[in-house]
């Protein structure tokens, strides 16, 4: 598996994100981390296959996937990226769901720079943690 430089972030962008998509660029671009795009299921997960990334930023759905497929499919990862849901929607009870169910965070649409930059940069920190192992009633964390 392919490592891209450790030491900024790569993520893949999966939807159309037709408002958004020139913002996402510029983000990434200024802040000097890498965006890789993906429009359909397959070769979203033949990429993330091939390459370690530490977040996918993704629409709630797409041609053939939505994002709880999607955070379905990241699981099967030994180092699953973490999984933004970015919607126009964005309501407290799908955040809720989001959270609930495992991805990382939820970014309304239209996105906002400020907002991008922290949820992906706490986003790739969040990747970067080793994993916790509880004992007892204390919370560990692994042996690097």
């Amino acid at each position: 598996m392919k490592n891209l430089r450790e030491d900024r972030i790569s993520a893949l962008m999966m939807g159309e994100f037709k408002s958004d998509r020139v913002l996402l660029h510029e983000i990434f671009g200024g802040a000097g981390w890498r965006l890789f795009e993906a429009h359909d299921r397959r070769r979203a997960l033949d990429f993330l296959e091939k390459n370690r990334l530490q977040v996918v930023i993704a629409e709630t759905q797409g041609r053939g996937w939505t994002w709880k497929s999607l955070l379905s499919d990241l699981r099967r990862f030994a180092e699953p990226p973490q999984l933004v849901v970015t919607s126009p929607l964005a309501d407290d009870g799908l955040w809720s769901e989001v959270l609930n169910l495992g991805a990382y965070d939820l970014l309304a649409q239209p996105l906002v720079r400020d907002e991008v930059e922290r949820v992906i940069g706490a986003a790739r920190r969040q990747f970067a943690k080793p994993p916790s192992r509880v004992i007892g009633r204390a919370v560990l964390a692994a042996p690097a």
